[in-house]
């Protein structure tokens, strides 16, 4: 078994789709498992649809709109007629959606984020399945929500592994090409639930560690995994083989190119992963495997932006220690905070977060109660692994740094 991944880049419109065939040609596709992301940004335009749900109902509909229109073009662009069975399929979903909106009843906002945000990788799978097929790549269209069994954890669920892996063991045929979605699975109420942004590539090992695969394949936009995200940094390199802990580390920290949970499952296995260029299947890509070294070794740079620094302190000059770090762990869980940097003193304790869940003011009002508390929102935190000084000057330049931590091998920076 093999396992591809195509990210929405990579299948954005109908020359994409044209592409991934052209891919399958190149590489071979027999026993072959294709897990697929949503188009394009239509997950970013289906979170505008949920936002318009809970904030803005008038403009509701006309941003569902926006959605279908982006997949009508591609349809028309593949099939020669509106009367194929592709745009059956795909008015089905949207059907479905609109139902959905006018009858449900639950005021949890991600509750409803997956149940809507879900629909951009069954309506890609149904088009690129049914297109597949048109043109004699026979393949089966998988829902992964009945393979892969979650908790409720809403926008970032966890698996439960036992039973994922009994349910693809029983119900995947695996002699054949398949296709699935990426991100998406169900909780034990059978509603959908997502695997967190970009968990594209954990759909994949999670299927790769099931199915014992031989190898996972993630195609992207980009040769392969890079020094440094292009869109930010210049001048970034390719980076031609990673050990499985050199990996997690830059996702940990980070790194978009791979989910950050990726890596586990495939390092239990050792299964490799290639990181190759969707563009140039021919070329060799990134190997992420056991026992390999950084090559060529050089400093990784990573930057999250839009984060938020809180700096607390007692209020009468009291240490922190560790019964108030405790209660201030015990606050972040409470509100889904994703904690990305601390750093404390004797009587300070600084917290750089990613506030996905918008319980940032909640959070403040609970700790404003026992410290003094400085928050700094939109700041930029920056990890760079195998530094030198060459490369903290320059990312120090220029801006006012506001927390920084070194250790032996990665040096964070926070500023503004």
């Amino acid at each position: 078994m093999q396992v591809f991944k195509f990210g929405g880049a990579s299948i954005k419109n109908a020359k994409g789709v044209k592409n991934l065939i052209s891919v399958l040609q190149k590489t071979g596709y027999k026993n072959t498992l294709i897990v697929v992301s949503a188009m394009g940004k239509t997950t970013n335009t289906l979170e505008l649809v949920v936002k318009n749900y809970f904030e803005n109902k008038k403009d509701l509909q006309s941003s569902l709109q926006e959605v279908k229109k982006y997949h009508i073009e591609i349809l028309l662009d593949l099939f020669d007629s509106e009367n194929h069975e592709a745009f059956k399929k795909v008015n089905a979903f949207f059907d479905e959606l609109n139902v959905l909106l006018k009858t449900n009843k639950s005021p949890d906002y991600n509750f409803v984020y997956d149940q809507v945000i879900g629909f951009g990788e069954l309506i890609s799978t149904t088009i690129i399945s049914t297109y597949l097929n048109a043109v004699g790549f026979n393949n089966n269209w998988v829902d992964a929500r009945n393979h892969i069994k979650t908790d409720n954890y809403y926008r970032r669920a966890n698996v439960n592994w036992e039973g994922t892996q009994s349910l693809i063991h029983s119900n995947l045929d695996t002699s054949s090409l398949n296709i699935t979605q990426g991100f998406l699975g169900s909780d034990a109420n059978n509603f959908t639930t997502t695997l967190g942004r970009e968990g594209s590539d954990y759909t994949a090992a999670i299927y790769a560690y099931c199915l014992n695969a031989e190898s996972v394949t993630i195609w992207k936009d980009v040769p392969g995994v890079l020094n440094a995200d292009p869109r930010y940094f210049e001048n970034a390199q390719l980076l031609n083989q990673i050990s499985y802990r050199e990996a997690i580390e830059l996702a940990f920290y980070g790194a978009s190119v791979i989910h950050p949970k990726t890596l586990q499952p495939l390092q239990r296995k050792e299964i490799p992963l290639h990181v190759k260029s969707f563009l140039k299947p021919d070329s060799e890509g990134t190997q992420i495997g056991k026992n390999v070294t950084l090559e060529p070794m050089i400093p990784c740079f990573i930057v999250k932006k839009n984060q938020v620094l809180i700096s607390l302190s007692s209020l009468d000059f009291s240490y922190i220690v560790e019964e108030n770090i405790s209660a201030i762990f015990k606050l972040l869980h409470q509100y889904k905070m994703k904690v990305d940097v601390i750093q404390n003193s004797a009587i300070s304790f600084s917290v750089c977060i990613d506030n996905i869940y918008n319980n940032l003011e909640k959070l403040l009002q609970h700790l404003k109660a026992k410290f003094k508390v400085s928050c700094y929102n939109n700041v930029s935190l920056y990890t760079i692994r195998h530094y030198n000084q060459h490369a903290i000057n320059e990312i120090e330049s220029g801006k006012t740094v506001l927390l920084k931590q070194l250790t032996p091998e990665t040096v964070q920076l926070v500023t503004k």
